[in-house]
């Protein structure tokens, strides 16, 4: 009787092997991806450090004594936000581009504040619509100061107490800021930056019923963006207009009946209860900000410019015409145009003009040379990125 072949060693050792590994249970699907996760943000903390290091470089290398605001270059972190955008539509997600922003902003941010923080003066209180333009601007690695005028933005730049200033400019809804404008016929200050957010207004209050409000209390501005939705579901309660929709938020807490209206962070801060949310008339409702400060910046390749200009007899037939043509002839895009009175006589008026390009660039360089020799006045405001989302 013919005996049976022994199977080859590497048969048995295969077969050894398959048994062991089926005794072992396999990792669940999730901790798969949980263990790749933990990998994944264990590389991307260490390249965020050696990001945090060049910043640190560049800093040293432009002035071993200077200070955080000497660092800031509104034109480069501009740049830094277009090519983050351009990767994020080019690789189609699956983050949103707000959130893709919202991310490289703060990352920034932090980079900026290793040695202290940047100032950034804005029309307060806590809890406005202007200090969330603050934020989508600068980050949260910044002291926000919280000012209570306009005007006190202005001066505290202009002093060095802070070092940047936020303002709002333009809402799509009710216009011009007219104090803000105003504020340039004076000022020696500058623009370098816009900041566009749109604005969701929210009804708000300690009530948990819509029948107990007696009173809406806000801004003026919020009262006239939400002026159709109130006259059709508050028509016979009292509309106050306060100093801002925080004031209003505060009056909210404290007063008995009274509700307000302003920005989810507003009812966060004074511990209100989110009643209507988004009740503004317009959906795409939007308010412009203009950040200020003491010096320029240079070209982004996406800029726009501020001009403040006014001719020899703004009130002759066919000035603002004259004044304009080499706009025109050089193809200088207007984007807006805003008369204030010039405070020199009565009836006499300068004119806030928007213009893409950067002044120190071509055809605008040549349209403002030439702008400026028939013009009374002319001064350039500033040239500045122009807001990317």
């Amino acid at each position: 009787m013919a005996r049976r072949k022994s199977p080859p060693r590497t048969t048995r050792a295969r077969k050894t092997a398959a048994k062991r590994a089926a005794a072992v249970p396999l990792k669940p699907a999730l901790e798969l991806i949980r263990e790749r996760i933990d990998a994944i943000d264990s590389e991307l903390h260490g390249l965020i450090n050696e990001r945090a290091l060049l910043a640190q470089q560049v800093g040293i290398s432009k002035h071993a004594s200077g200070q955080t605001v000497d660092f800031y270059r509104p034109e480069r972190e501009a740049q830094v936000l277009r090519m983050a955008l351009e990767r994020n539509r080019k690789a189609r997600g699956p983050l949103r581009d707000e959130e893709i922003l919202r991310l490289f902003r703060e990352i920034m941010s932090a980079c900026l504040a290793q040695q202290e923080p940047l100032k950034i003066g804005f029309l307060g209180p806590e809890g406005t619509f202007t200090q969330q333009a603050v934020f989508k601007q600068f980050g949260h690695s910044v002291r926000a100061l919280p000012l209570t005028s306009i005007e006190e933005v202005f001066h505290e730049v202009e002093a060095g107490t802070a070092d940047f200033g936020v303002v709002p400019i333009e809402n799509s809804s009710e216009g011009t800021v007219n104090n803000t404008l105003d504020m340039f016929l004076t000022s020696p200050l500058g623009i370098c930056g816009e900041v566009e957010l749109r604005i969701h207004h929210n009804l708000m209050g300690r009530m948990a019923a819509l029948g107990e409000v007696q009173r809406i209390c806000a801004h003026p501005q919020a009262l006239a963006q939400c002026r159709g939705w109130l006259a059709e579901n508050f028509p016979g309660v009292e509309k106050v207009p306060v100093s801002s929709n925080a004031e209003g938020a505060r009056r909210a807490r404290d007063e008995e009946g009274t509700a307000a209206i302003g920005p989810t962070a507003a009812a966060e801060l004074y511990g209100l209860n989110i009643l209507v949310p988004e009740i503004e008339d317009r959906a795409d409702n939007t308010t412009r900000f203009l950040v200020i400060g003491r010096k320029g910046s240079p070209p982004s390749g996406q800029d726009k410019t501020t001009l403040l200009v006014s001719g020899a007899h703004t009130d002759a037939p066919g000035a603002l015409f004259r004044l304009l043509q080499p706009l025109a002839k050089h193809a200088i895009s207007m984007t807006r145009i805003e008369s204030r009175p010039s405070r020199r006589r009565k009836w006499d008026y300068v004119f806030f003009i928007d213009v893409e390009g950067h002044a120190a660039s071509e055809p605008l360089a040549t349209a403002l040379g030439q702008l400026k020799g028939q013009a009374s006045l002319c001064r350039v405001l500033g040239s500045y990125p122009r807001a990317i989302l």
